[in-house]
């Protein structure tokens, strides 16, 4: 923010011919987003492919190595409302930036790990930094963009991570078959570099600092404490089984703390939710249809590359390469839906997203076999890419167009924890169902992606779990269609007179 108060529209850029122009700050905004969600989307890819190296040359156990995947999912869940409504408090850009630092601290770190342990920790650290920026970025394109072109500039950010699905497991083929499994993590260091260079040079802050408001530690702590026992029983659920007592007291203090969530945040007078923020219909709606989109479709990717690898026998690098069709589709109709729906509104596209994705559920269920023909998986999942594509930039718009101009971080740390709690649910779930009827060690095994011995007859047992997993996220996609249909239009003339305010603080 300028020193009168004022945002800055534009800023001066230098050409490599060095020629002078001017160019629009929303759009300088949206590159140093897009910086952080490329580097967020080929971490998420490229560290499942080295997970066999990483065992074998830290001589790790297979729990450390689910650890591995799992922590960093854990603390970017966790303390994604903390650190939305601190944003809210001191800055979105200042903590956009502190995220870029320390997810390229972390990598770095990661790299140097002698023991799994280390190797564990500093995935923590990497998914802190991932919390601050997977909850800042949607919170800066919305703040930065007028209602009528959030839409496109969040379609165009999804590209991103469609497009950093490719790329992770093109990277990490190379790197493992060059070097060993530190590369994967030393990749981030330049981009992380690059983007916490450029975030500092070139965003300016544009919210405002309410210094009467505090922060509410005891709100905070037993939302974070809740969710983690929540996170850690279901990622455990699957090793030890659901009944057993840990995984009971488990399930018990997270409805404990969230029971006292609640109760306090009803006294406290700065609440880390606000109940503004829940008055609004489209906002509420928006994030029960991406939390129960995350909870169908997130583990999907994950039983169909773990059919790749396991039942056709194709090689961890190439299973991932198959799945380009979903990225591809994803990434050329991320942009397009959020420009409709800067036109007509989201709840059509995203309800027929989500409408699409259940079909494309429909057709595996009715196809998957041990000798399905690769044309029809390709087919399967282009049309989830569609669907996805057409979901989430038009969703995510509506979502953030009905949250209070004060509380973009906490709106975009709600809608990002019920997203990534989703996943975590997903990934839990399908393992149930899909992998229930498997012996144990062959269960644990799939759970990291690891290479298995599969005969003929526990082929088909797994193709069946594999349906019956997709039986429910079909169901799953049409409940969340419901609520998208049902959330009602986005009020344009609201949206815009709260832009037009801002424009003149």
């Amino acid at each position: 923010m300028a020193k009168s108060g004022k945002p800055i529209e534009n800023v001066e850029a230098v050409t490599p011919i060095g020629m002078h122009r001017r160019i629009e700050y929303k759009w300088i905004a949206l590159s140093v987003t897009t910086i952080g969600a490329l580097m967020s989307s080929i971490d998420s890819t490229i560290v499942i492919l080295a997970l066999p190296d990483m065992m074998v040359k830290l001589h790790a156990d297979l729990i450390e190595m689910i650890w591995v995947i799992m922590g960093y999912i854990l603390i970017s869940t966790v303390f994604l409302l903390t650190f939305g409504r601190i944003a809210d408090m001191f800055g979105r850009v200042r903590l956009y930036n502190l995220g870029f630092v320390i997810f390229t601290i972390g990598s770095a770190l990661c790299g140097l790990s002698q023991n799994a342990a280390q190797l564990i920790l500093f995935r923590l650290v990497q998914g802190a930094g991932a919390a601050l920026i997977m909850v800042n970025g949607p919170a800066i394109i919305t703040e930065v963009f007028p209602p009528n072109e959030r839409g496109r500039a969040l379609g165009i950010n999804g590209v991103t991570w469609a497009l950093g699905g490719i790329a992770g497991p093109l990277l990490g083929g190379l790197i493992l078959a060059a070097a060993d499994w530190r590369w994967i993590f030393y990749i981030n260091v330049p981009i992380g570099i690059l983007g916490t260079l450029w975030g500092y040079r070139a965003l300016k802050e544009m919210s405002t600092r309410n210094r009467a408001e505090k922060f509410d530690p005891v709100g905070a702590g037993t939302f974070s404490l809740g969710l983690l026992a929540l996170l850690i029983a279901l990622t455990l659920g699957i090793q030890d089984g659901w009944t057993s007592p840990p995984i009971i007291a488990l399930f018990a203090l997270f409805v404990i703390m969230l029971v006292g969530f609640f109760a306090w945040e009803r006294r406290s007078q700065n609440p880390v939710l606000d109940p503004l923020l829940f008055r609004n219909r489209v906002y509420n709606f928006s994030v029960l249809a991406a939390m129960l989109q995350s909870l169908a479709m997130f583990a999907v990717d994950f039983l169909i590359i773990f059919y790749l690898q396991a039942v056709r026998g194709y090689p961890p690098l190439m299973a991932a390469l198959l799945l380009i069709p979903l990225s591809i589709v994803s990434a050329v109709m991320g942009p397009l839906s959020g420009l409709l729906a800067d036109h007509i509104g989201a709840r059509l596209p995203a309800t027929a997203g989500l409408l699409i994705q259940g079909l494309a559920l429909g057709w595996f269920i009715t196809r998957l076999s041990p000798v399905t023909p690769y044309w029809e998986i390709a087919f399967g999942l282009a049309l989830m890419g569609l669907g996805g594509g057409l979901f989430w930039s038009p969703n995510t718009s509506a979502a953030m167009n009905g949250a209070p101009a004060h509380r973009l971080g906490v709106a975009s740390a709600t809608l990002a924890t019920l997203r990534q709690t989703g996943m975590v649910i997903s990934y839990a779930l399908a393992l149930a169902v899909a992998a229930g009827s498997l012996p144990q060690a062959q269960m644990l095994q799939l759970f990291v992606g690891t290479d298995i011995a599969l005969g003929s007859q526990a082929m088909q047992v797994f193709v069946i779990g594999i349906r019956s997993a997709f039986e429910v996220s079909v169901v799953l996609c049409i409940v969340a269609a419901g609520f998208s249909l049902v959330r009602g239009k986005e009020d344009r003339r609201q949206q815009a007179s709260m832009q037009m305010n801002k424009e003149k603080l």
